[in-house]
């Protein structure tokens, strides 16, 4: 005989107990958010909020879940990628508007500047991605990558330049105020390198330059979430044209997967531990050779990694434990980090600022080239068409996180390690061009 309530199948239980029972987000019951969101209330308006990562990290979870899980629910806007938009941006209008208490606001600021944890969230996520893929796939969809990135950037430049200077915005605007910093890599590695070299060949403020990038940078990722959100949609109704995470067609049962044995495989803690500790030291390793070989310390380690993953010098319960902490990263950290990104790092001013129509189908024209580049060069090379249109897309992504945000849309975060070669080598020779062709003009 069940007495308590809980013990009786979900369908059996009193309408309560089922709705303390639904997961935000799918990670925190309801019975567990209001007492939790009611405390944290009470501390900022009692002004005992703690000023710390805690602080932080709890206003990331309510907030970042909560919105998560309405962006899944909106219709029309659930399959556009409605759950990262949601976590991104409307932060970015609740601190511009004024609906988000300062303390909050002070907090994840704080945290997300000091702590560099956007980088802990990649590391852990590219070394999880690339030592659970089959290692001589993997190394096929990389050097094949290269092919719809190239042509995608070519054909979306070539396409924005014509939508700018025909709608009135000049070419040299177009070209360095909008296309560049579509496909500059983020701000951090993109908009903020590219507008200390704007600054210092024009004689220009580096602030100035930056506010005037900065919008690009942002509505090319949206737009890019919105078109990955699609994507998913199309690989639903038309499973032909997805691999579902998978990159390359393969011909057999042999395909690139995120966890060929995930469901099967049990976690592990201690491998889970061990993990994190080998994402946080290849991390490390990319920092150290990042200046001796001038990559990006990201795409240093990414690198790293697919050199283990190749020579397979790793046993393989560390890569299981690598691809575990991926995992446990995934479901429990992207919307917390896509909140404080909107929080810390999104300000809606600068993304209103420059509004135009002109200004706007500029942007969607490139990154909808870009996109569509990417989808059939991707077709033609033996590729998935909807993942290869999807990857070719973060070229135009807000750096790793619009590289989460644009796969968490179309739930391929997977797809993590391709999305930072295309998104931090693009973006790195993007800023190097576009700097010296700026040089070249004003000589």
């Amino acid at each position: 005989m069940i007495n308590n309530p809980l013990e009786l199948p979900l369908q059996q239980q009193p309408v309560w107990k089922k709705v303390l029972s639904y997961r935000i987000g799918g990670v925190i019951p309801v019975g567990v958010y209001i007492p939790f969101m009611l405390v944290v209330y009470f501390l900022i308006h009692s002004g005992h909020f703690p000023q710390d990562m805690l602080g932080a990290a709890s206003i990331m979870m309510l907030y970042g879940f909560i919105l998560g899980e309405i962006g899944k629910r909106i219709p029309i806007l659930k399959d556009l990628g409605g759950a990262p938009i949601l976590a991104t941006f409307v932060p970015s209008y609740m601190v511009y508007a004024g609906l988000m208490p300062q303390a909050a606001i002070d907090t994840v600021t704080v945290f997300m500047e000091q702590t560099n944890f956007l980088y802990l969230y990649i590391a852990i996520v590219i070394c999880g991605s690339i030592l659970g893929m089959n290692r001589d796939l993997m190394v096929n969809a990389i050097v094949k990558l290269f092919v719809p990135i190239i042509a995608g950037t070519l054909l979306a430049t070539g396409a924005g330049m014509l939508t700018g200077i025909g709608l009135g915005l000049g070419a040299y605007k177009t070209f360095f105020y909008v296309l560049v910093p579509i496909m500059a890599g983020g701000v951090g590695e993109g908009a903020i390198p590219l507008s200390i070299g704007y600054s210092q060949i024009l004689g220009t403020t580096q602030e100035e330059n930056f506010a005037a990038v900065l919008p690009a940078v942002m509505l090319g990722s949206l737009c890019a979430i919105i078109l990955s959100g699609l994507l998913n949609k199309l690989g639903q109704k038309k499973p032909e044209l997805s691999g579902n995470g998978t990159l390359l067609k393969s011909g057999d049962s042999d395909v690139l997967k995120y966890a060929e044995d995930k469901d099967k495989k049990p976690i592990n803690l201690n491998q889970m531990a061990t993990g994190a500790v080998m994402a946080v030291g290849f991390f490390m390793l990319g920092n150290l050779a990042a200046e001796a070989v001038g990559l990006p310390g990201v795409i240093v380690m990414l690198f790293a990694a697919v050199i283990v993953k190749y020579f397979n010098l790793l046993p393989k319960q560390l890569q299981d434990g690598a691809q575990m902490m991926q995992r446990f990263f995934v479901v429990a950290v992207t919307y917390p980090l896509l909140l404080g990104m909107g929080v810390a790092k999104t300000p809606w001013e600068s993304l209103v600022s420059v509004l135009s129509p002109a200004y706007l189908i500029t942007i969607a024209v490139t990154v909808i080239t870009m996109v569509a580049t990417g989808y059939f060069i991707g077709k033609w090379m033996n590729m998935y068409p909807v993942e290869a249109a999807i990857i070719t897309g973060t070229r135009c992504s807000q750096g790793g996180t619009g590289d989460v945000a644009i796969l968490t849309a179309c739930d391929r975060l997977q797809l993590m390690p391709f999305a930072q070669v295309c998104t931090r080598l693009g973006g790195a020779a993007t800023v190097t061009a576009a700097i010296f062709l700026l040089r070249w003009l004003t000589l």
